[in-house]
């Protein structure tokens, strides 16, 4: 089952050629090496901040500023993490981050896919869960719809 098979309502759009992650950050949770890097790689093409965590713990110390109730010394618009990682969990990470108020989206990805993984992490308040392996242009576009203004009008230009 993958990201497609479970939207509800519009296909997410697709992303533009381009920078579009510009001005935004990026956690990236892969205890995976060459998982990891390929993710890097490919959301810095598209101009995005990147952070790494290499397993549980530090994705952990990552979100420890939420998960405490402060605001983070650098802001995360976004977290994508698997699941399967030492230490503690993405789904565990993401059980804690669901009480906080003021989060980053999280996106959940796995080798390990099945229906309850997907409830689970749907009922923990991820944004998009993805199953491995994945078209990485449907992870840009959950990505790029996740950064889309939410406001369709176009910006004042003045005048009447």
């Amino acid at each position: 089952m993958n990201l497609m098979d479970t939207w509800v309502g519009d296909r997410p759009s697709i992303p533009p050629c381009g920078l579009f992650g510009e001005g935004r950050r990026v956690l990236v949770a892969e205890d995976d090496d060459d998982m990891r890097a390929l993710l890097v790689a490919t959301l810095q093409k598209d101009g995005f901040e990147v952070l790494e965590a290499r397993n549980g713990l530090e994705l952990l110390d990552q979100v420890a500023p939420w998960l405490a109730g402060k605001a983070p010394p650098a802001p995360i618009d976004v977290i994508i993490t698997d699941v399967q990682m030492p230490c503690f969990t993405g789904l565990e990470i993401l059980a804690g981050l669901a009480e906080v108020r003021r989060r980053p989206a999280v996106i959940v990805i796995t080798a390990f896919g099945d229906h309850r993984t997907h409830a689970t992490a749907r009922s923990l308040g991820a944004a998009a869960t993805f199953d491995k392996p994945f078209d990485l242009d449907d992870l840009r576009s959950v990505l790029f719809n996740l950064s889309a203004p939410t406001d369709p009008s176009p910006p004042w230009q003045g005048g009447l």
